[in-house]
């Protein structure tokens, strides 16, 4: 790594938005022992880094410092290694997740943890892969781990009912859905109708939990994949009154071995990132506004 100078974009404050997104020069960051420095080559934008520009994680001490490098999924080649690390080398084409906290995506190089990187394949794109973290860890660990689902099609069928299911975590959540043979009902706007039927599901346009509420058995589960103060409220009104449906908002964790069986089923073809527009990171302001918008149908990608 000859270079110690990179092109990044952070805000110094909460609030602000898109303008509030700056252009800087700042030095390269070093590795730790157990770190990989990538060389960028797709970011993918998700609510939460703009959602934490805006103060709503300020009571759980997000972000971690100011200035901040938003973003947090990246995918690209790796230049430089820590002394402890193993199953990576120079020259591996990978795809990470960043710290929430402390970010780092909206730069040309940023440094991620061994154990939150993974191998990606020729047959998958930068920006396929780059689409995939957050997004795609959502709704695959939401399935499994809250509503049950098998994703291999080994357990007995389900219903299931996504929201917002055009966005990034809604968009593989039915895809992910359809491979365990469930049958799926998503909720939608009007105008993505036509591109979530092509996803091979029921659709139709937004519904508030209130219409959902006395059309599901008596022990549906519905997961929330945009999770919001009303929601929240809802869902522990149900845990307080002790009925047995379930409105449940969902927060991922992510582990390489979630990012490995994702790459795994872009590759095999079984799963696709919908890319919705690409910007380049010296226009990173204006996916950011889009993004905001919340209009986007699948993922938005910057790329330095």
């Amino acid at each position: 790594m000859a270079r110690n100078v990179m092109h990044a974009v952070q805000y110094d404050a909460y609030g602000g938005g898109a303008a509030g997104l700056k252009h800087v020069e700042v030095g390269v960051p070093n590795p730790k022992a157990n770190e990989v420095l990538v060389k960028v080559e797709a970011i993918s934008i998700n609510p939460v880094d703009w959602k934490i520009q805006k103060g709503v994680l300020r009571p759980l001490f997000f972000p971690g410092n100011f200035p901040h490098i938003p973003c947090t999924d990246i995918a690209g080649e790796i230049v430089q290694i820590g002394s402890q690390v193993k199953d990576f080398k120079l020259g591996d084409q990978v795809v990470s997740k960043l710290s929430t906290r402390y970010g780092g995506g909206f730069a040309e190089f940023a440094v991620a943890s061994e154990s939150l990187t993974a191998v990606r394949p020729s047959e998958v794109s930068a920006a396929e892969a780059a689409a995939l973290p957050i997004a795609a860890l959502t709704a695959r660990d939401a399935l499994a781990q809250i509503a049950g689902v098998k994703l291999d099609g080994t357990g007995q069928p389900k219903n299931i009912l996504v929201t917002a299911a055009s966005g990034g975590v809604g968009h593989y959540a039915v895809q992910l859905a359809k491979l365990g043979n469930n049958h799926v009902t998503a909720t939608c706007g009007a105008r993505n109708i036509d591109f979530v039927k092509s996803l091979v599901i029921n659709c139709t346009t937004g519904i508030p939990w209130s219409t959902f509420d006395p059309n599901l058995t008596e022990k549906a589960v519905v997961v929330d994949l945009t999770p919001n103060p009303t929601s929240l409220m809802t869902s522990a009104l149900k845990k307080l009154t002790f009925s047995k449906k379930r409105l449940v908002p969902f927060f991922v964790d992510v582990k390489r071995e979630g990012l490995e069986y994702l790459v795994q089923l872009l590759k095999d073809g079984k799963l696709k990132s919908v890319i919705d527009s690409k910007f380049p990171l010296s226009k990173a302001e204006d996916a950011w506004a889009k993004s905001i918008d919340g209009h986007a149908t699948g993922k938005i990608i910057v790329e330095p």
